[in-house]
């Protein structure tokens, strides 16, 4: 692993133990050789992010649109960034580049990148690890609907263990190294894929 995408918020969010597992995760992320892939922009927890990463003297990797660009957000001191025209093009460039994504709180957005990465690892488009820091309890509730999900038998037990939940971004990625995609079909109720 080399390279570990973050999807996180925009927004700081109302409580600072957001920033400080952003700012966590980017030192982390440095201190561990591990290059930083992510949304480009110099706002809210990925400035936070990617601030922290570049002070601990870290690679940073953004991916932006012109869109976001043309609106003052980009990140002007990263070690790359990379312009594309289409939020599509960002987020298959982004997974492109990364051996592993780690989910920080965030809105609908970043809730959108996770779904779809895990959702392409579960058709077995790529094999990589997909955590999510559950800071100051953030995701419970999604945690929560994931396992109901489970128990309505619409979300296979496999495919549900395949997301990695911690409280911390070091835990987080203390479990990459460990990671095995499942070898099971995605639909249930079906043996071919």
């Amino acid at each position: 692993m080399n390279r570990v995408c973050v999807f996180c918020g925009s927004s700081l969010g109302a409580r600072s133990e957001y920033s400080h597992a952003a700012a966590e995760t980017g030192a982390l992320l440095a201190g561990r050789g591990l290059a930083l892939v992510y949304g480009g922009g110099h706002v809210g927890l990925m400035g936070v992010v990617a601030d922290a990463a570049l002070r601990a003297g870290g690679s940073v990797i953004g991916v932006i649109t012109q869109a976001l660009v043309d609106r003052e957000v980009a990140h002007s001191g990263l070690t790359e960034l990379h312009i594309v025209h289409t939020m599509h093009e960002r987020k298959a460039l982004m997974a492109s580049l990364a051996d592993a994504f780690l989910v920080l709180p965030g809105g609908i957005g970043t809730m959108e990148e996770f779904f779809e990465v895990w959702t392409w690892g579960q058709l077995g488009e790529h094999a990589k690890p997909v955590g999510l820091v559950n800071v100051a309890g953030y995701f419970n509730d999604l945690i929560r609907f994931l396992d109901h999900a489970v128990d309505e038998e619409l979300l296979k037990p496999k495919h549900r263990g395949m997301l990695i939940v911690a409280d911390s971004p070091a835990a987080v990625l203390d479990a990459f190294a460990g990671y095995q995609p499942p070898t099971v079909g995605k639909w249930i109720g079906r043996n071919e894929i």
